[in-house]
């Protein structure tokens, strides 16, 4: 169903819906009165609430699950590395997307192997057993050896992984954090992480 001015009615309703959780987003109050009079502002706070809840997104992820068209979306993502309220990086082939000032590149780099399937089920894996080995790996993600190895060489590469002495998160608690505080947009198996994590912290105090 589409309203007056235009705009598809669950279209509107998924940005508004990103938008509320964009409130508190350094986005807020960014957007001029021609954008919010154009429904533009509605678009931008939505991708700044998208990332706060999936940081490392690409590109056409959040196009598809925001339902914005993609010239809109480049226009807005534009916008918003303009206005400073966010920030992109490359990992491979793929543009990923945070909000600004929030994550060193050690963590971007781990949301980009956090939003691949394999690489985040590995690192997950290990997280909850760190003992584990390549065969293990391979059992528990369905994979062949061959692809866990592949991988292993990439996140070693990407210092996200030590194979010194079998295989080692590197900056475990970093990663674990990573995972736990978005762990609704890494699917089930973050999730169970994040429910078990208070297992896998030590405190020194």
């Amino acid at each position: 169903m589409t309203s007056s001015d235009g705009v598809d009615d669950d279209k509107r309703a998924t940005l508004r819906r990103f938008a509320a959780l964009g409130a508190a987003a350094p986005l807020a109050g960014l957007s001029d009165s021609a954008a919010a009079d154009t429904g533009e502002s509605d678009a931008r706070d939505a991708i700044a609430g998208y990332l706060s809840t999936t940081p490392g997104a690409h590109f056409s992820k959040i196009r598809d699950d925001l339902q914005l068209g993609t010239g809109e979306t480049q226009h807005h993502l534009r916008r918003l590395e303009e206005l400073d309220a966010i920030e992109r990086f490359r990992d491979g082939d793929y543009k990923r997307f945070v909000l600004a000032d929030r994550f060193d590149e050690f963590e971007k780099q781990t949301l980009g192997y956090l939003r691949r399937d394999t690489p985040r089920g590995m690192l997950i894996e290990l997280l909850s057993t760190p003992d584990a080995t390549a065969g293990d790996l391979a059992t528990a993600l369905d994979v062949s050896p061959p692809t866990v190895s592949k991988y292993a060489g990439e996140l070693e590469g990407a210092g996200l992984l030590s194979r010194e002495d079998g295989y080692a998160v590197e900056r475990p608690e970093t990663v674990l954090i990573l995972v736990v505080r978005h762990a609704d947009s890494f699917g089930e198996a973050a999730r169970q992480l994040a429910r078990n994590a208070d297992q896998f912290v030590v405190y020194d105090g």
